[in-house]
């Protein structure tokens, strides 16, 4: 390529008219703030569409084992039988055939692979919550300790015990 139409080639680019890619931010809000399109703010996992996913992919996984190993069979059959007469189609058509399985093996493995994953997905996200609930009510427990706003005014927190009149806790604590 020469430097001219090089040269060229930048100067259309800079132009007004030309299309651009925009990388690494969300496009620009109407009025011109730069702000996500998501209102709802973090990423929301929803076990119900999970369970639709897999239970597609386990279906689709379930129609190719009747329906495209039974074309493979008539598919090396009639292989078979054209070689047997001694045309050339028949070894071809084998070839077919095993590129056929190869392909459908390729396919029922990606069904599976996404079925399965949907349901530890599923499980891993309940996990999560389970996990991320306990932490947070083990915070609103800390939190009740260290907030004075937890008991009544005028009154001791009664998280921190009775106190000895010393500045102590009672029973030597």
């Amino acid at each position: 390529m020469a430097w001219d139409e090089w040269g060229q080639l930048k100067a259309e680019a800079v132009g007004a008219s030309s299309p651009r890619t925009q990388l690494n931010r969300v496009p620009d809000e109407p009025d011109g703030k730069t702000l996500s399109t998501n209102r709802q703010g973090d990423l929301k996992v929803v076990n119900e569409h999970l369970a639709k996913i897999g239970d597609h992919a386990f279906g689709l996984y379930n129609r190719l084992w009747r329906e495209a190993r039974v074309a493979a069979a008539a598919t090396d059959s009639a292989a078979s039988d054209l070689s047997g007469q001694g045309f050339d189609l028949g070894g071809a058509l084998g070839r077919v055939s095993v590129r056929w399985e190869s392909a459908l093996a390729d396919l029922m493995d990606a069904c599976a692979h996404i079925s399965n994953h949907m349901d530890y997905t599923k499980n891993a996200h309940a996990g999560d919550e389970i996990f991320i609930e306990r932490r947070m009510s083990g915070i609103a427990t800390l939190d009740a300790g260290f907030d004075e706003r937890a008991s009544e005014p005028g009154k001791p927190n009664e998280v921190y015990g009775e106190k000895d009149g010393k500045g102590g806790k009672k029973g030597g604590e």
